[in-house]
């Protein structure tokens, strides 16, 4: 078993290696840590965020029903969510809320703090909203927060400004840290957490066989159900068929939109491309990237705060 980070989405972590955070995978960055630890205080590399997005692990019924399973066994034992995780589920269709409803795994998910939140990006498109203030107040100063997610994108803040570091997991991993709370132990030796009878529970402990998620799966995800919640898939509810939209091939932007704008590239751009110059300085083609860049730029949903990198005016605090 493995997970992706703590920086790209394209660096695995076994396990085994996540308890020593960033260090694992960049020597040159390893975690702060706070020395000794403060009763009640949130700990270094907790998970301060543990969701389940939208993104091709949810389009995969094996892993949302394992997470599922996970849940359901997490919860019968008595063990719950850390209280400083904040927790959402956004599948990418109604058919994962669908089976997971009638083959009653909804439930213990909700019973962790995974409750449906919509469908769609959220989290891995830095719209995770805001950490409760009882995370990052109770977060002694030094402290590194991480995430973990079954996104595909943990480039360095773009998960959440709080967080320093997230890590890409499966929808039952997710549920695993999520009850853990930390990112700094192994998932693979270390327990959870403890059951009502002081018990240490591990991950073996509630990880279902492969039996029994063939067999949710072939009892409650069928074809019908996804022929029939796609049907009308184009059509959008009440409120989508509400938005006011103007006909014509092309888009009409609105200059004053705040939200998405025409790239000013585009004005009086040639249809012709323009011979590529050559750098006079060492009389080659240069490129100006450096290191590792990310390969998506901010989304339009993102919203920016004065005060954060990038960010100088007061006007920064709307969305851009």
């Amino acid at each position: 078993p493995a997970v992706a980070g703590p920086y790209r989405p394209q660096d695995r972590l076994p396990l085994t290696r996540v308890a020593a955070g960033p260090a694992a995978s960049s020597p040159a960055s390893p975690r702060a840590g706070v020395p000794g630890s403060v009763p009640g205080a949130v700990p270094d590399g907790a998970a301060a965020i543990a969701a389940i997005t939208s993104c091709t692990n949810t389009s995969n019924p094996s892993v949302m029903v394992t997470a599922g399973l996970v849940a359901r066994n997490l919860a019968a034992r008595g063990l719950r969510t850390a209280p400083w995780v904040k927790t959402s589920l956004a599948p990418g269709s109604t058919v994962v809320t669908d089976y997971l409803e009638r083959s009653g795994l909804a439930e213990p998910l909700r019973t962790l703090g995974f409750h449906a939140v919509g469908y769609g990006c959220t989290t891995c498109g830095w719209a995770s909203g805001e950490l409760p203030a009882a995370t990052t107040e109770a977060a002694p100063a030094g402290v590194e927060l991480a995430a973990v997610l079954s996104g595909n994108r943990n480039f360095p803040g773009r998960i959440h400004p709080a967080v320093g570091h997230a890590y890409l997991a499966s929808p039952p991993l997710v549920v695993a840290y999520a009850v853990a709370g930390r990112t700094d132990l192994d998932l693979t030796v270390e327990p959870l957490g403890t059951d009502q009878r002081g018990r240490p529970v591990h991950l073996a402990d509630v990880w279902p066989s492969a039996e029994e998620v063939a067999a949710v799966i072939a009892e409650h995800v069928t074809a019908e159900r996804f022929a029939g919640a796609y049907a009308d898939v184009f059509d959008g509810d009440e409120r989508w068929r509400a938005l006011p939209a103007q006909d014509g091939p092309l888009f009409d932007w609105d200059p004053d939109s705040t939200y998405v704008r025409r790239a000013p590239y585009f004005e009086d751009m040639p249809e012709a491309a323009p011979p590529l110059a050559t750098c006079t300085a060492c009389g080659c083609c240069c490129t100006s990237a450096t290191r590792s860049p990310p390969t998506t730029s901010p989304p339009p949903a993102r919203s920016l705060r004065a005060g954060l990198p990038g960010c100088t005016s007061p006007s920064a605090a709307s969305p851009s």
